[in-house]
């Protein structure tokens, strides 16, 4: 039985994308938790690659939350997406990966994308002082102009 099969067979709802390079699935959020821990624990991916944030300005769920994992057992790679809308939060999966805890705090700060249950999560790269989210397709270019407080 195929990575796909075996992934379907437990996850009905998944959807497979079949025009990524990666075997790539689509799910809901509300099976997030459960899905990264099957990977983890059922099909050995144990090493969380990145995580990263797509904006989609014109859809419902405009949000796409981008996992890349790999299973250094097996060698092979498998991408999942979870689309959330503006005002939706994703569940951390730092209580699966220790190293996603930083990459969540990246998203997070660059696009707004809030993790729950995360379990510091606040800004990583710009100064808290910061406004808005800078890799949103909205973000509005005069205040790249903005200056730190001791400046």
């Amino acid at each position: 039985m195929s990575l796909q099969e075996v992934i379907k067979e437990r996850f009905p709802s998944a959807h497979f994308e079949e025009n990524c390079k990666d075997l790539t699935f689509r799910i809901e959020k509300n099976i997030l938790l459960e899905f990264m821990d099957f990977l983890y624990k059922e099909l050995s991916f144990s090493f969380l690659t990145d995580i990263c944030g797509v904006d989609y300005p014109k859809r419902e769920k405009r949000f796409d939350v981008v996992y890349h994992l790999y299973s250094i057992e097996e060698n092979r790679r498998i991408c999942v997406k979870v689309g959330i809308s503006e005002n939706e939060e994703v569940e951390s999966v730092s209580c699966i990966w220790k190293g996603a805890n930083w990459q969540e705090r990246e998203v997070f700060d660059l696009f707004g994308i809030r993790f729950l249950n995360h379990p510091d999560l606040k800004r990583i790269l710009l100064p808290d002082e910061w406004e808005g989210h800078p890799l949103r397709k909205d973000y509005p270019l005069e205040i790249a102009n903005f200056k730190l407080k001791d400046e």
